[in-house]
């Protein structure tokens, strides 16, 4: 069970990969990234109502019906928080600069503080992945294919915002590579730390921290996206589909 929740901490890091290597092989982005955070929208969404919630409550049944709702509430609470916080420190992209090496340099700024930003991020999404694939593997793999759908547009912009400023396919890879292995990094953490501090109360915090990051990313990041889409057809296809990936997985 642990090597499979860590397994799962490395796949889901490895999508912001696939999302660089397809700027490299597609002209054709804005479809797929379209594509992308609609099935993730969808999946999500429906892991939210269908499993994320009915987990964290069962994990807490021997506590008070009340007070089990505010622990779950304020863990939820908790999840958003911290995603709206290294969020903050992401900064939007305007074209201040009207000379070249300006604007090479904003990138390269902009892709640095990105990239410590996401690592923080991804690190304690891998906790708390790693904490609801040790409470269910099935739970665990339907939140890895939620945020990995997610990840693929996210790798997609780190790997566009680094390779602009350095021109370097290469390099860029081994950086995007780098940031994806951060979620595996921890899942490693809580690997060692598991014998001494995993119960089923603090698997339960961390279903709630993972609820509280999977609504923050749906509702406050991709639905923002879907709704200013102009390919409404791709994302009402995309949006089915991912509800019916998790209808499917749910299945097995």
């Amino acid at each position: 069970m642990n090597l499979i929740a860590l397994s799962l901490t490395l796949g889901v890091g490895l999508f912001i990969l696939i999302g660089a290597i397809i700027v490299f092989i597609t002209k054709n982005n804005e479809k797929i990234v379209n594509l992308s955070i609609s099935m993730a929208f969808g999946v999500m969404i429906a892991l939210i109502f269908s499993e994320l919630i009915p987990e964290a409550f069962e994990l807490m049944e021997n506590r008070n019906r009340i007070l089990t709702a505010l622990i779950v509430v304020v863990f939820s609470f908790l999840g958003v928080f911290l995603l709206k916080s290294l969020d903050i420190l992401v900064p939007h992209h305007e074209h201040n600069h009207k000379d070249k090496h300006g604007d090479i340099e904003n990138l390269e700024h902009i892709g640095l503080v990105s990239s410590i930003a996401l690592v923080i991020h991804n690190i304690i999404e891998g906790m708390a992945l790693y904490g609801t694939a040790l409470s269910s593997t099935s739970l665990g793999l339907m939140v890895c294919v939620g945020i990995g759908l997610h990840n693929i547009p996210m790798g997609l912009v780190i790997a566009s915002t680094f390779y602009n400023s350095n021109k370097n396919k290469l390099k860029t890879i081994l950086i995007t590579l780098c940031i994806s292995l951060s979620t595996f990094f921890g899942g490693i953490i809580m690997f060692i730390l598991n014998n001494n501090i995993i119960n089923n109360f603090i698997l339960g915090v961390l279903i709630c921290i993972t609820l509280g990051m999977i609504i923050y990313i749906a509702i406050f990041e991709l639905l923002p996206k879907m709704l200013c889409s102009k390919d409404k057809k791709t994302v009402v296809v995309g949006t089915s589909l991912g509800i019916l990936i998790l209808f499917i997985s749910s299945l097995f």
